[in-house]
């Protein structure tokens, strides 16, 4: 029995692309015909090699059957236990595991330590469903053991797993795993209007997972460049509820930011076979997409650290922490309360070596892998914000700069289709003239803003869906506050 939900190992290898739901149909059809396991049929039907299910196999956290399995110390796991007993009133296996995520042989080990040490003991059985289970409560040693667990650290969530353990995942799920290609990119860049060279500039460093300037006027996609490149990624990655750290718990799931891989690609056909249940799967980590995390001008040194709580005794992983084998972008560069030259001290290390040092209250320091694609986006001049030392540090520079004038009026032409509006004649033009009459560079952000304003507005007013000088000039005024007074009346 494992604790909680069950890894399919069709989902899988669905989401991260080797295999179509068509030829996983058929796999599982062979499966019901001849048994054995999915994996089998899969490669018998030659839609993996023996090495390639392997390695999808060797990435998946493996279930611990023991306590010494989990990587944890004994003391740390039964304090958590005897606080779910005593916060939450657990007394039967299932109902530990599904909060500690741990597998039964396990629990009923520590529950025999806890017998054995008169912390807790058995009542009786109780049915849940056809099966029998023992119900444990807690002694008055017990009690006092578990209030004195609390004291220590209010952390009450799945079981934490090991730094060790950490590292290794890590390691294992590198972004330089993803392998993207030109056409890859391309796609998943389609519909965001960008410079023509701007992928033969991207992709080396997405491929690398190594740190990247983005520079240019606003407007014209910098900070949409972090979420589509994480669209791109395939792969699976597994990141722990928490983490254990000499003594110490850090949280580090965080659903804000880490999205389950919930089966979305499973076919009903699929959900509802036992022959894709992957059940030597270690429930404290969850299966998720490649996460990105977002900082802007609120960031501060302080963030960088662990987060640690004084009043819950537990620490919180740091926001680049929870981005690992993700992207970590950095929005408007060089508006942060702390100094460009000062981020960038802070990082150094992590951006050269792929190590990051953290430190607990206690002083103790420990290494993490530092694997993510770090992305520097601002509006300024990189030769103002640091000197040439610094930006020779960072690896890829790539310049976003706005669209020509012909650029402008593809996008705007295919903006205004988009919303079923046509252009009268001589009206782009006019929109040209005026913003750099204004002072205004061209941006890709602007056909779409004046094309919604259009359609309002026309709608609204029952005017034809016609983009004219008129309609244009009060977009215009939306978009720019400086062109109010210019706007002919």
């Amino acid at each position: 029995m494992t604790a909680g939900k069950l890894l399919r190992l069709g989902d899988v290898l669905l989401m991260r692309g080797l295999v179509a739901m068509e030829d996983l149909e058929a796999a599982l059809d062979r499966q019901r015909e001849q048994g054995g396991p999915l994996g089998e049929s899969v490669v018998a039907l030659g839609l993996l090699s023996p090495e390639q299910l392997q390695a999808v196999l060797r990435d998946i956290p493996a279930l611990p059957f023991t306590v010494d399995a989990t990587g944890v110390s004994r003391s740390a796991l039964l304090g958590l236990l005897l606080k779910f007993m005593r916060m939450e009133g657990c007394e039967t296996l299932p109902e530990l595991g599904s909060r500690m995520k741990l597998h039964q042989s396990v629990l009923q080990e520590l529950l025999a330590e806890a017998t054995t040490q008169h912390l807790v003991q058995a009542l009786g059985s109780v049915q849940q469903g056809l099966v029998s289970y023992m119900r444990y409560s807690l002694t008055d040693q017990g009690r006092v053991a578990a209030a004195e667990a609390m004291a220590q650290s209010q952390y009450l969530g799945p079981a934490p797993v090991s730094l060790a353990a950490f590292q290794v995942q890590v390691g294992r799920q590198a972004i330089a795993n993803e392998n993207l290609v030109e056409d890859g990119m391309r796609r998943g860049f389609s519909g965001l209007s960008m410079p023509a060279n701007f992928v033969r500039k991207l992709l080396p460093a997405v491929r690398a997972g190594r740190t990247v300037l983005l520079y240019g006027p606003p407007g014209n996609g910098k900070t949409s460049v972090g979420s589509r490149i994480a669209d791109m990624f395939r792969d699976v990655i597994y990141v722990p509820y928490a983490i254990e750290v000499s003594g110490q718990v850090i949280k580090m799931f965080d659903d804000t930011l880490h999205k389950l891989y919930g089966g979305e690609t499973s076919a009903p056909a699929l959900s509802s076979g036992e022959g894709l249940l992957l059940e030597g799967f270690d429930a404290r980590w969850q299966a998720c997409r490649r996460p990105v995390a977002m900082a802007g001008g609120e960031l501060t040194l302080e963030m960088l650290d662990l987060g640690f709580d004084a009043g819950t005794k537990f620490y919180e992983a740091p926001l680049h922490m929870k981005a690992l084998n993700g992207v970590l972008l950095i929005d408007d560069f060089g508006r942060q309360r702390v100094s460009p030259t000062e981020l960038l001290n802070r990082w150094i290390v992590p951006m050269e070596s792929r190590i990051d040092y953290l430190k607990l209250n206690s002083g103790m320091s420990f290494q993490i892998p530092f694997d993510e694609l770090m992305i520097f986006s601002t509006n300024l001049d990189p030769s103002d914000l640091v000197d040439p030392a610094f930006l020779r540090r960072i690896p890829y520079k790539v310049e976003v700069a706005g669209p020509s004038v012909e650029d402008y009026r593809q996008v705007f032409a295919a903006a205004a289709a988009q919303r079923g509006l046509t252009i009268e004649g001589g009206t782009l033009d006019h929109i040209v003239r005026r913003l750099q009459e204004g002072g205004h560079d061209l941006a890709y952000f602007q056909p779409r803003f004046l094309c919604e304003q259009a359609f309002q507005l026309c709608a609204c007013f029952a005017l034809p869906p016609v983009i004219t000088r008129e309609v244009a000039d009060e977009g215009l005024e939306n978009l720019y506050v400086d062109l109010i007074a210019k706007t002919p009346r």
